[in-house]
């Protein structure tokens, strides 16, 4: 049985869907102006979208003190030009989709580009059509700019998505209900698992992965991952610019600043938005200030960062999502039968 896209569904080998993807890295890669304060935005893949060179990450939001801390994060990122929002159906237990659907209350949906990710893990699509349900519910919205499949880790999960009645199947239809715009898939454990995502061959609006100067130097997402992504048109989503909990700079041997760290993210060439997350005000204003008025680093300042923390990227003990469970869902781990101990709750 052959799963049921529709053939448009499928990267189209001629016409405007040829140029589109050719000029659209093009345009990603260009540098974002300088001139004044306000948070560039970068092009949104072969769409016409733009959407904020920073974006802020849904988990940490869960964990802001209060839902009251968490709407007043989401109010002064939206103010200050954040446009680009990050969640999860299973972040916290749904508490950071909560959070962030009432933060967006009040006229404050309007002016983001919202992105959730379904969590079936390789479960049914008519699950993931449910999920659907319970995350616009929870966000107080009759629709996604982007839905992206959550944690491609494993390595059957590319067949578990692709299969008949899989997620992808789900999300076409999704999106011809009108009830998401754009579609797309993340990860953190393997950039082998992102190409086969890619070489399956739908048409994905998006990828999300982790871009930092270890993942340059380590399995990396950046260097094998972020070409192919641009050949199709796609939005590159970074994440995890702190290497995921920003454990590195605790450590003697890394010098280089989480400043440094965020700014090379935002420069990787056709990386349209990094996200990270702030579950407090001062965190947020520590990144709002990076963000204004950015300027990429240059490919000198870029080589030499990667240099400086070249010694401690080369076995991934920089990169514990890559070589580790430790940020393995538990739920992930559960449906694919493997041990759970030392997952991430």
């Amino acid at each position: 049985m052959t799963p049921e896209f529709s053939r448009r569904d499928f990267i189209d080998t001629t016409g405007t869907a040829i140029a589109a993807a050719s000029v659209a890295p093009l345009m990603a890669m260009v540098p974002a102006a300088a001139a004044t304060d306000e948070i560039p935005k970068r092009q949104f893949g072969r769409h016409p979208d733009k959407i904020s060179v920073l974006g802020l990450g849904g988990h940490h939001l869960g964990d802001a003190a209060t839902v009251g801390e968490a709407t007043n994060i989401v109010h002064e990122a939206i103010d200050a030009g954040v446009t680009f929002f990050d969640n999860a159906w299973e972040y916290n237990d749904h508490r950071s989709e909560e959070w962030l659907g009432a933060g967006l209350r009040g006229g404050y949906r309007d002016k983001v580009f919202l992105m959730t990710k379904v969590c079936t893990h390789g479960r049914d699509g008519s699950l993931g059509l449910q999920m659907l349900e319970e995350s616009l519910k929870r966000l107080g919205t009759d629709h996604l700019d982007l839905w992206q499949i959550h944690a491609i880790t494993y390595d059957n999960d590319p067949e578990l998505a692709y299969r008949p009645g899989g997620i992808i199947e789900a999300m076409a239809q999704a999106k011809r209900q009108g009830k998401v715009r754009y579609l797309g898939f993340t990860g953190h454990k393997d950039p082998r698992l992102h190409l086969e995502m890619l070489q399956r061959g739908f048409a994905f609006d998006s990828v999300q992965m982790p871009i930092n100067p270890f993942d340059a130097q380590f399995r990396s997402f950046q260097t094998h991952v972020v070409p192919e992504a641009l050949k199709r048109g796609m939005a590159v989503l970074g994440m995890k610019p702190f290497s995921g909990q920003g454990n590195p700079f605790h450590n003697a041997e890394i010098t280089a600043t989480p400043r440094d760290f965020l700014r090379y993210a935002m420069s990787v060439p056709g990386v349209t938005t990094t996200i990270t997350g702030m579950e407090s005000l001062a965190v947020l204003r520590q990144n709002l200030a990076i963000a204004r008025g950015f300027t990429p680093m240059n490919s000198d300042e870029m080589n030499a960062l990667q240099a400086a923390v070249a010694g401690s990227a080369g076995d991934g003990h920089m990169e514990i999502y890559k070589t580790s469970i430790a940020f393995d869902n538990v739920v992930t781990r559960e449906v694919h039968g493997m041990p759970l101990e030392g997952a991430h709750p």
